[in-house]
Parts: structure tokens; C-alpha cells; sequence
């Protein structure tokens, strides 16, 4: 399974580690380490010595409560570092859902659009398009602001994949071919702790849309709704997270710790590999 970015092409056939890299001052994760260029730049060259594949800048939290960040902003704090870290030996990826800066980061050396919204905004769909990157289509319900209030589904699992689905097919139709689509299912985003359980135990399902899933559990909430820990102590919970998420066929897994979560990964799709062998 190949994955287009551009002037880079991902070999999929065995899973890889998207190492995260918040460019915002109120990131629930990591508080703002990187949000200076040069900490975020050293912090990049590091995720790649520890073994991530691509590296996803964000300049807009998207946490339940935040706040929008406008276009400008989001620019000023994203492309400098894009324009950094573009020459290192991974694909770099820009978390964005505004047209504008999608525009910008690829022009500035971004080879993956990551966006929450699936690209359903104004513009975003046709900008996609034409950038030539490759698309993560996130599902969410509701809005960064909003998502937890409430969350319903009559069942999760289906309407992920529905909606999923749905979006694949708008990218298709507006020429984004197939070997430049992820879909990830948006775990946190507009979802309870039984819904991300639920989500968790069957991902397999969606396996069947056609596309590679990036799966992003890396430090949630979920984990501290059953662990009892902060953050910052969440990671023996991610790496189970990650471990559970490859075994059934998550193609990339987006993580704060890199080092940890690629020898999680490496495992588990060693003993995946030999399931199916002998299947």
C-alpha cells in the first residue's frame, strides 16, 4: 500500500509513526514547549532521529475548548517551521483546515494535509486538489469548541464509516486519486469514553474503505479516563493504544512519544505479520 505526498511516496505495507509537533501555546499535551521556531525545529530533527516518518505541525489547537486561531496567525506560527524542517528525510504534514494555509505549507515544502474537518470547509476540497499532497480525512462531531458536550450516535462504528466513506468519495470526485487518501477516525473528537472503546474494538471494520487509517490516541483523554493519569503520564496507556490499533491494521499511528511508539509498533506488527501468515 503506497501513499502519495507530492515529491515523496510512503511504502505502507508496514505500519509507521507520525510524530506530532503542536506549534501553539495552550496544546493540552505539551503546553506550549515547542511553540518557539527554533524548539520546534530541534524537536522535529529529533522525532526523525527517534524513527517518525512524518511530522505533523499544528498551529491551531484543536482540543475540546479551544479557541480559533486566525489565518494569519496560524500562518505566522506554521510556515516558518515548514520551511525549515521540509529538507528533512520525512513527510511533512500541516494540521490545518484553512485553505490558506494548506496553500502555503505545501508551497513551503508540506507533502500531507492533516485536517479535522475532512476537508469540508469553503475552498479546502479544490485546494487540496490541486497541492498534489495527500489528504487525512478526520471524522469529528461537532466543533473543537463544542464536540464534548454531548455526543450521540445511534451506532458509532457505522457512522464513522459512513461518513468516512462519503468524504473519500468527494475527494475522488474532485481528483484526488486513492493512493493519496488516509482516513482516520477521529478518536476524542466528539465522542465518549464507550464510544472510543467501541471505535477501538472494531477497527478493523474500516479497514474496508479503501484507504489507509491513521489512528491518533497519543496522551487523550480516554486514556486518562481509565489510567487516572495526567497527560504527561499517559504513555504505558498510548503504547497499548498504538499496539491495539496496529494489530488491526492502522497503517499510522500519530504520537507525542515518538522513540517508545515506534518499538510499540515494530511489535506489534511483527506479531500481526505472523497472525496472518498463519491464518
Amino acid at each position: 500500500m503506497k501513499l502519495v505526498c507530492r515529491d515523496k511516496t510512503l511504502d505502507l505495507g508496514s505500519p509507521v509513526v507520525m510524530g506530532v509537533l503542536n506549534v501553539t501555546p495552550d496544546s493540552f499535551s505539551d503546553g506550549g514547549r515547542h511553540f518557539g521556531i527554533d524548539q520546534a525545529v530541534a524537536r522535529a530533527q529529533e522525532m526523525v532521529a527517534e524513527g517518525a516518518t512524518l511530522i505533523d505541525v499544528g498551529g491551531e489547537s484543536t482540543r475540546p475548548g479551544a479557541q480559533p486561531v486566525d489565518e494569519a496567525e496560524e500562518l505566522r506560527r506554521v510556515i516558518p517551521v515548514i520551511e525549515r524542517i521540509a529538507g528533512l528525510p520525512a513527510v511533512i504534514s500541516v494540521d490545518t483546515s484553512k485553505p490558506a494555509v494548506m496553500r502555503a505549507a505545501c508551497a513551503a515544502g508540506a507533502g500531507l494535509i492533516n485536517d479535522v474537518y475532512a476537508l469540508r470547509r469553503p475552498g479546502a476540497l479544490e485546494t487540496a486538489a490541486a497541492s498534489g499532497a495527500a489528504v487525512c480525512l478526520m471524522h469529528m462531531q461537532g466543533e473543537p469548541r463544542t464536540m464534548q458536550a454531548n455526543p450521540c450516535y445511534a451506532d458509532v462504528v457505522r457512522e464513522i464509516g459512513d461518513f468516512l466513506a462519503d468524504r473519500r468519495r468527494a475527494c475522488l470526485s474532485a481528483g484526488i486519486a486513492a493512493d493519496r487518501i488516509l482516513l482516520d477516525p477521529g478518536f476524542g473528537f466528539g465522542k465518549t469514553l464507550a464510544h472510543n472503546l467501541r471505535l477501538l474494538a472494531r477497527l478493523d471494520t474500516l479497514r474496508r474503505l479503501g484507504a489507509p487509517l491513521l489512528v491518533g490516541l497519543s496522551r487523550k483523554s480516554m486514556l486518562g479516563a481509565i489510567t487516572g493519569q495526567p497527560p504527561g503520564e499517559r504513555l504505558p496507556a498510548g503504547l497499548a493504544a498504538a499496539a491495539l490499533a496496529v494489530w488491526q491494521g492502522a497503517s499510522i499511528i500519530r504520537t507525542h512519544d515518538v522513540r517508545a511508539t515506534v518499538e510499540a509498533v515494530k511489535l506489534a506488527a511483527a506479531a500481526r505479520q505472523q497472525a496472518l501468515q498463519e491464518a
